[in-house]
């Protein structure tokens, strides 16, 4: 069962108006929450960033804060998996004609689905993956969580072509993300994290990772990372709600490093473990 504008109904059964403005202009923002054995995780800041999202988009939030977490749990109770990702997508809603211009009284479509969240295996974790890199050719509002991600598609079936796990972007010689996640590098024992600003998505993966770097006394350095530095790094990571920590062990066919998953890595991959589970025991 999926929630669709004040609806609980079948996902094939589930229909939109093709004049809405999200399906004619990708004009919509979405979000993507984890969930473990039934709990939303860091659900509070989740919804910040979908706040933060329509409101960088000029959209009214639909909702308060305790109807989504009540839409929500309701999903969660419904779907088979314990673990889930739940998405949210709202949109601007459906007008009678086709116009780049903001409709004045148009209802915002509201959208709510569980899949089974598909974490990596311990094979993959232990192996970590590949990844090739781009010139970052998307918007420059990447702190929005924008339903308009072509740019992202294009750029991460480079990485599925080239047999990798994911395409590193880099603008005007820095590092900005992944185009599903958030980067990560390690040098000379100092973890580099781009500085939080519009040109990339303020992860909640990427804020856990932080707080545990600092509450386990790893040297921290937020800042613009120069392309240089990321491909001479000793350790690179992604980071996401639904890979959670996965170490990147190759870049353009060049190993990282020793080219396997590195010791620090295997660090926060370990207080990410014990921090979710003592976040799911409160």
């Amino acid at each position: 069962m999926i929630y669709l504008n004040g609806e609980y109904l079948p996902l094939a059964e589930a229909k939109i108006s093709v004049m809405d403005r999200g399906f004619l202009f990708g004009d919509g923002v979405y979000e993507v929450i984890p969930v473990y054995s039934r709990r939303p995780f860091r659900l509070t800041e989740h919804l910040q960033r979908l706040e933060n999202s329509l409101a960088g988009v000029h959209l009214a939030n639909p909702h308060t804060a305790e109807q989504w977490t009540e839409l929500i749990g309701r999903i969660v109770a419904g779907a088979e998996s314990e673990d889930q990702q739940v998405y949210l997508q709202i949109t601007r809603g459906s007008d009678s004609v086709r116009n780049h211009v903001f409709p004045k009284r148009v209802t915002p479509s509201v959208f709510i689905m569980s899949e089974p969240l598909l974490t990596p295996s311990a094979a993959q974790r232990q192996r970590g993956i590949g990844a090739i890199s781009a010139t970052d050719i998307r918007w420059l509002r990447c702190d929005v969580k924008s339903t308009s991600l072509l740019a992202n598609c294009l750029l991460r079936q480079l990485a599925v072509e080239a047999g990798c796990g994911e395409t590193l972007l880099f603008r005007d010689g820095f590092l900005s993300e992944g185009t599903a996640s958030n980067i990560f590098a390690v040098r000379n024992g100092v973890m580099l994290a781009p500085q939080k600003n519009h040109l990339m998505l303020p992860g909640i993966t990427y804020d856990v990772v932080l707080e545990l770097a600092t509450a386990h006394g790893l040297r921290i350095e937020v800042r613009d990372i120069l392309e240089e530095e990321v491909r001479q790094a000793d350790e690179l990571w992604m980071t996401s709600s639904t890979r959670e920590v996965l170490a990147i062990v190759s870049l353009d066919g060049v190993p990282v490093g020793s080219g396997k998953p590195g010791p620090l890595y295997a660090d926060m991959y370990g207080w990410y473990q014990e921090f979710k589970a003592t976040v799911m025991r409160r």
